[in-house]
């Protein structure tokens, strides 16, 4: 037996089909970028299929061969911001809240992930049962780039990777082929790879163990400028060019992030940054940063404050300053199991 359902816009696609149920982002030429509609999309028809006798399993994919989802639609986030509109929140409350959903799903999900893979894309994959990588695999959280931290639990996934793996992560944020995916526990399986190639942050683990452990940002700056090892001087030079680009306060929160997400349990961590993403709105260089890099494209985003130096701590202090009473928090029903 098959149904097939189409989304308004055709920008999900379903199909049952011999008990499997197939979600794809169907958006290829924005690279499967999520739009608030999708979101809603998905928790209906996996909430339909949890309930759904004939459903056994669930498959998510990207429409095209280049991504299975480069993350959310962050310029309809721009645009409706510089409108004056206010459902940011909204938007970002759906998305936490179906992550969390995906990650506590009652069936199985495999995510097919053989492309481009970042920051949305990542919510919606990271909590699947079997989390599928090839030869075209493009995995990162390259959120301080543009001004943001690794949300939609990157806290959370980043954390319990190996080593310090999670901190050059989300600080730095590389690109990661299959092996390095499989290697740090963000994939599961790969397919199309006869042999998988040897992994990059295996090679790198005693290099980021060593400079990502320090306690603050500007520590591992300093630490990175002194890497003369030749199997490791050039990627140190590379970190610190990346570092250099990137939001400096949303360095020193994304730090902060990482290390208090380490002890906290999934919802929580959810929680904080829903508290994370309302500031990075008020603060200014998330706003700025998708100026920058993805509207203009200049390549040239003005931070406050530019330098590192200038972060105050009470200003990292306010992106973890509750925002809701425990029960008034719009992400209040999230629940882990005991």
């Amino acid at each position: 037996m098959e149904e097939r359902l189409t989304a308004a816009g055709g920008d999900l696609i379903a199909e049952i089909t011999e008990g499997v149920a197939r979600i794809t982002l169907n958006r290829p030429a924005a690279l499967n970028a999520i739009t608030i509609d999708m979101l809603r999309g998905l928790r209906r028809w996996l909430e339909a299929w949890a309930q759904d006798d004939r459903v056994r399993t669930v498959e998510m994919r990207g429409a095209g061969d280049k991504a299975f989802c480069a993350g959310g639609d962050l310029r309809a986030l721009y645009d409706s911001f510089r409108a004056g509109e206010k459902n940011q929140l909204e938007y970002f409350t759906l998305e936490y809240a179906l992550d969390h959903y995906i990650h506590r799903y009652p069936k199985p999900i495999t995510a097919h992930l053989d492309a481009i893979v970042m920051g949305g894309g990542m919510g919606v994959s990271q909590g699947a049962t079997l989390r599928i990588v090839g030869p075209r695999t493009k995995m990162a959280m390259p959120e301080t780039a543009i001004g943001l931290f690794p949300d939609v639990g990157g806290g959370y996934f980043l954390s319990r990777t190996p080593g310090r793996i999670g901190e050059y992560l989300g600080l730095v944020g590389p690109t990661l082929g299959a092996a390095d995916a499989i290697y740090c526990g963000l994939a599961d399986e790969a397919v199309g790879l006869d042999p998988l190639p040897a992994s990059e942050l295996e090679r790198l683990r005693p290099a980021i163990d060593r400079h990502f452990a320090h306690e603050s940002v500007a520590a591992i700056i300093a630490s990175l400028q002194v890497e003369t090892r030749p199997e490791f001087a050039e990627w140190a030079s590379k970190c610190l060019t990346k570092l250099s680009r990137h939001s400096p306060t949303l360095l020193l929160v994304t730090l902060e992030q990482v290390r208090r997400s380490r002890t906290m349990a999934l919802a929580d961590c959810f929680r904080m940054e829903l508290v994370m993403v309302q500031t990075c709105f008020e603060q200014g260089d998330f706003i700025e940063g998708i100026r920058a890099l993805i509207i203009d494209k200049d390549n040239t985003p003005h931070w406050n404050p530019p330098r590192l130096a200038d972060v105050a701590p009470d200003a990292v202090e306010s992106f973890f300053s509750p925002r809701w009473s425990a029960q008034g928090h719009p992400l209040a029903h999230l629940k882990d199991p005991e």
